[in-house]
């Protein structure tokens, strides 16, 4: 009786949980992208501070460190939105050429499928159904602006009110060994979290550096737009990484004009020369992916990948784009959390790829036992 009542409790708790998140989502979302963000600008400092101590700047401190990495990653985010302004500018440009090509090929996918008249681009988005997907993708936009400029209000107040954190800490946890304990568990979450996402931008840097090599080498037009797509998509566990793959072939077979080199006649070159664009950035997304990525990434997530697949999933359900983008490092605090108590540490172990959730967590916790035995 005692067990049924204790897993109804852990049910009903679960679902107010998941429909505080859900409902809020619209300001836990925001908060935890400003939180995400803020952890990428400590790193970044912190990289920066140990680089200035084996120079020997003088007076060159964590200050002046954070300083640098917010003008780093606020360069990144002005970089990033100019380089998006422009590929849709170039879009535009040659929107006519664009829109001849697509009809084509819209033309070709009918034929093969054996349907009367194709109807053109233009019949396509100005029906019911192309007229709701601009109006949501209007929303989506202004929707991204405004989240941004509070992200940024958000990460300026956790800067401000990081001093305060310790006193806060202390005056709630009155033990040592308690405060430890509590210490160590957010050092692990936070170092988690960090090589995580320092990992996670370093591997899309490298796939988007190579791919845009490729794409560059292959004669793909706005080639640095579609880079800086994939930079971004890779930061999605599993399905960024195939959807990265999708993109430049996508645009290179709506691409007015194919280069002569690409064999093949028409109209089929336009095929060949999308494949040979998907057979490059695949590779690069599936080498690195598997074999670059594992080497660096370690055990910092300590998460299988049926879990991370999993979170994707349910993240997204909850949180949407933000969600996917936040779902294995979420995953990880969750796994961390989970792991302090005897009655959720199963949850944490089903979580873990290892089966041992708390990893260093346990090991400092020894550490401070033996002392206080000592």
């Amino acid at each position: 009786m005692e067990r049924s009542a204790r897993v109804g409790t852990w049910i009903i708790a679960t679902g107010v949980i998941v429909a505080f998140l859900y409902l809020g989502r619209d300001i836990l979302a925001t908060f935890a992208m400003a939180v995400f963000l803020y952890l990428i600008i400590e790193g970044f400092a912190t990289v920066i501070e140990a680089a200035g101590k084996r120079a020997k700047v003088a007076r060159f401190g964590m200050r002046a460190a954070r300083l640098i990495a917010v003008l780093i990653v606020t360069g990144g985010f002005v970089a990033f939105i100019a380089l998006l302004a422009n590929g849709f500018g170039e879009f535009g440009r040659h929107s006519e050429e664009y829109e001849t090509k697509i009809n084509l090929l819209i033309a070709d996918a009918y034929r093969a499928v054996g349907l009367g008249n194709a109807p053109t681009l233009t019949q396509l988005l100005l029906n019911e159904t192309g007229q709701q997907f601009f109006a949501t993708l209007a929303n989506a936009v202004s929707g991204l602006s405004g989240d941004l400029v509070l992200i940024l209000i958000y990460v300026a107040f956790l800067f401000a009110a990081q001093g305060g954190w310790s006193r806060k800490l202390d005056a709630i946890f009155r033990t040592p060994e308690r405060r430890e304990q509590v210490r160590v568990i957010g050092e692990e979450a936070r170092l988690s979290i960090e090589r995580y996402l320092w990992v996670q931008t370093v591997i899309s840097a490298l796939i988007t550096l190579l791919s845009y090599v490729s794409l560059l080498a292959l004669g793909v037009q706005n080639a640095l737009f579609l880079s800086a797509l994939i930079f971004v998509l890779n930061y999605i566990p599993t399905v960024g990484s195939i959807v990265a793959a999708l993109v430049p072939p996508l645009f290179a077979l709506v691409q007015p004009s194919v280069p002569g080199w690409v064999p093949g006649f028409a109209p089929d070159t336009s095929y060949i020369y999308a494949a040979l664009v998907f057979v490059i950035v695949s590779f690069w997304q599936f080498s690195i992916g598997n074999f670059v990525q594992p080497r660096m990434m370690g055990d910092s997530l300590n998460l299988s990948a049926l879990v991370v697949l999993l979170a994707l999933a349910i993240w997204g359900l909850i949180w949407g784009i933000p969600g996917m983008f936040l779902s294995a490092p979420l995953t990880v605090l969750m796994m961390i959390l989970l792991a302090q108590s005897d009655q959720t540490r199963w949850m944490a172990v089903l979580l873990s790829s290892d089966g041992n959730p708390r990893g260093k967590v346990e090991q400092s916790e020894v550490a401070v036992s033996a002392s206080r035995g000592s």
